[in-house]
């Protein structure tokens, strides 16, 4: 299409959840308090890990990762979300509007891409117990955890540069809280079939790639755990990994939603997108503390070193 005869725009106008006044004012309230508990869940996360020895292991490590990557997953898109609850004027510039782009999709790729690295974690830890540490040395640990970093990047990078050649002219108006890939196609002017198909086949191909490899090292876990004799240690076997088969069914279910489901501006869309880039990041630390006997030992142990500290 011909963009010479259209005026290319600098802002974009996010619509948003809501129109009324009063329900923005009960949404911010709302998302103000999920930001501070998502910042104050993975902060903790972080600082119970870093300073207690007996979590000084790969899965630890791992979740630590888990949670720093939460923390900027919801700081790249709840920020803006608050702003624009309190203003009349509701824009962000497409600079602002490409860079939130890419932090969500280098977000969401890399935590693709460390759930399943968790996964693998925990099959070795069930199915090779004898061999974990041998298996999983620091150094590996350390290269699957920077090879999830790397590749996400990489995604986000190779979806953002094609869409940083698309014009936006006329409609300026964003049906949605934050700027995602797919809520820019319909306000382009210009052919967005190569950026679609290559957001399509990245989305594809990251998902349905690393939940085969999840599904298969849950495959081996729970054949592993089949085998073993007494219901104790089943249960044992089990409650190691059921916090992370809630994280990943969380994650992927909503994230998959959004990204693969046609472009329509339906409610559906804004719920996935609130689902896996603000829930999610808020009930991760909360599912792995509550139900992990070890993290909830070490917030204990913090907890009484920090009272004895202030008196």
């Amino acid at each position: 299409m011909d963009v010479g005869n259209h005026s290319t725009i600098l802002e974009f106008i996010l619509l948003g959840l809501s129109a009324d006044p009063h329900v923005q004012a009960l949404l911010f309230v709302l998302f103000l308090v999920t930001y501070l508990l998502t910042l104050m869940g993975n902060l903790s996360i972080l600082l119970v890990i870093r300073t207690d020895s007996h979590l000084h292991t790969p899965m630890y490590f791992f979740l630590s990762d888990l949670s720093f990557l939460d923390f900027c997953f919801s700081s790249a898109t709840l920020p803006k979300l608050l702003e624009s609850l309190l203003s009349q004027k509701k824009i962000i510039s497409v600079k602002d509007c490409m860079a939130q782009v890419f932090f969500l999709l280098d977000s969401g790729s890399t935590e693709a891409c460390l759930l399943t690295v968790m996964a693998y974690d925990r099959c070795v830890a069930i199915c090779h117990p004898l061999l974990y540490d041998q298996m999983m040395s620091n150094q590996l640990c350390k290269g699957l955890a920077w090879g999830s970093w790397v590749l996400g990047f990489l995604d986000a990078l190779i979806n953002i540069l094609l869409a940083m050649n698309l014009d936006f002219c006329e409609n300026q108006s964003i049906p949605h809280y934050s700027c995602e890939l797919p809520s820019l196609f319909p306000l382009s002017c210009s052919d967005v079939s190569t950026s679609f198909a290559v957001m399509l086949c990245s989305t594809l191909l990251r998902g349905l790639g690393t939940c085969v490899l999840i599904v298969f090292s849950y495959t081996l876990i729970v054949s592993t755990i089949l085998s073993i004799r007494s219901s104790t240690g089943k249960s044992k076997a089990f409650s190691t990994c059921s916090s992370h088969l809630t994280a990943v069914l969380l994650f992927y279910g909503s994230a998959f939603l959004r990204y693969v489901m046609p472009i329509s501006s339906s409610p559906l869309e804004l719920i996935f997108s609130v689902q896996y880039s603000v829930v999610t990041p808020l009930v991760n630390p909360f599912i792995y503390s509550l139900k992990n006997n070890e993290v909830k030992a070490a917030l204990r142990r913090n907890l009484r070193k920090y009272l004895q500290y202030f008196r």
